[in-house]
């Protein structure tokens, strides 16, 4: 009997299980082409749920595990968790010195492309690894590959909250706080991540927009000598840095005195979810508009936000405005729309009638790739992606010349 994700998460909502989520990328699938695929897991969350993983002593240790990807049924076998720790084992003695050593753990032996978790159409899936500790001190894992826009909404309003491209959150259920636990960054960017004594005591009171927080983004990260596409990425990594900084000053000390009933906690959690989902929603936005401003266009005049095309469509971006488009006189080929989504698998089509007299649809998404084949999908169907330039190199390589950065789109505005 094929189960939904709701019941599935509530199965594994229980003692002794951790939840291991992320978005599956173009390396995890072998999209990429690459010799060692299968999903990358954390260090640290792959060494608590399996404790002999971590002998350091040993180059390359594994240990085997059932897997079960329940979203796909008939998915299950004998993989094999293992961390290819080459860094560790270097020898300069021996003249064989590797120009990129590893340190990290993989999922290998999933059965190839039989494999759902290796199949590239699923590139870009939020993907649930429920890690179940056993009597006998060993585990097995569940997985759930979201199938749908409707799975992953509902998997992470389940978590209280979005899930940002490249990032991972992990679940211990029944651990104290609030459900989802997104980790801080190992590297953060300076003055970014705030400590307690260097929030404003206004956002405690009351907790800073998405504007705001996006505004103090720009003021540490102002335009430079940097490009567009990763000035663009490098403010939306610290404005995520302030917001979840603020929250844990705001929020922990509220976790930590714990709650009287369960309505009290399901409204704090209902409130935090609300937030990062609103949150989430409107900064990529707020941070191209900045950057288009930056790079010389001029709103109201080469360009309108959140504008209608036609009635009750409204694209994020209309080029040059919302009065040229509705002008039957002004020509198609100058009109140009841009959409942007943080993440585009199966979202892509919600843009497709968004602006009727533009028949190209440009896309902005952070989503590290997506498959060959929803790529030729999109293709078909007038979509052209732009991709920031950092994030080109993640995808598979026949589609990576197909793409085009935010930089190339702002010159082609400027070219009309």
């Amino acid at each position: 009997m094929e189960q939904n994700v709701s019941n599935w998460m509530d199965q594994y909502s229980r003692r002794h299980v951790t939840w291991y989520v992320k978005r599956l990328s173009a390396n995890d699938t072998q999209a990429t082409g690459a010799h060692q695929g299968g999903p990358l897991v954390s260090k640290r969350i792959a060494f608590k749920v399996l404790p002999e993983l971590k002998r350091e002593t040993v180059k390359n240790p594994d240990v085997r595990f059932d897997l079960f990807v329940d979203s796909h049924s008939d998915d299950r076998r004998r993989a094999r968790m293992v961390w290819y720790n080459n860094r560790l084992h270097q020898d300069p003695r021996a003249g064989k010195i590797s120009r990129s050593p590893k340190d990290e753990v993989r999922m290998t032996r999933l059965g190839g492309q039989q494999s759902a978790l290796l199949d590239p159409d699923n590139t870009g899936a939020l993907t649930v690894f429920a890690f179940v500790g056993l009597d006998d001190g060993t585990a097995q894992c569940h997985t759930w590959i979201c199938r749908s826009f409707l799975e992953e909404e509902l998997v992470e309003n389940y978590l209280t909250g979005p899930l940002e491209p490249g990032k991972h959150a992990v679940w211990v259920p029944f651990h104290e706080g609030l459900p989802a636990q997104y980790p801080a960054p190992k590297e953060t960017i300076r003055g970014c991540w705030l400590q307690p004594g260097e929030v404003p005591s206004g956002w405690l009171k009351k907790f800073p927009a998405g504007e705001v927080l996006a505004r103090r983004a720009i003021q540490l990260l102002p335009a430079g000598e940097t490009g567009s596409d990763a000035r663009m990425l490098q403010r939306r990594d610290c404005e995520y840095e302030l917001f979840q900084s603020v929250e844990e000053v705001a929020e922990l000390p509220v976790i930590r005195k714990g709650f009287s009933s369960m309505s009290r906690f399901l409204g704090k959690a209902n409130s935090v979810l609300q937030r990062r989902k609103s949150r989430a929603g409107r900064s990529l936005e707020l941070h191209v508009r900045e950057i288009l401003i930056e790079e010389g266009l001029q709103p109201e005049h080469d360009f309108e936000h959140g504008v209608e095309s036609e009635p009750l469509r409204k694209p994020d971006f209309l080029f040059p405005s919302q009065a040229k488009y509705r002008d039957p006189d002004f020509p198609e080929s100058k009109l140009r729309m841009l959409a942007v989504k943080t993440t585009c698998r199966d979202r892509w089509r919600q843009i497709l009638n968004e602006a009727d007299r533009i028949r190209l649809k440009h896309l902005l998404t952070l989503d590290r790739a997506v498959s060959e084949n929803q790529f030729r999908e999109m293709v078909a169907s007038g979509v052209q992606l732009v991709v920031p330039k950092p994030l080109v190199g993640s995808y598979p390589k026949a589609v990576q010349p197909q793409v085009i950065t935010l930089e190339d789109f702002i010159q082609e505005i400027k070219s009309l």
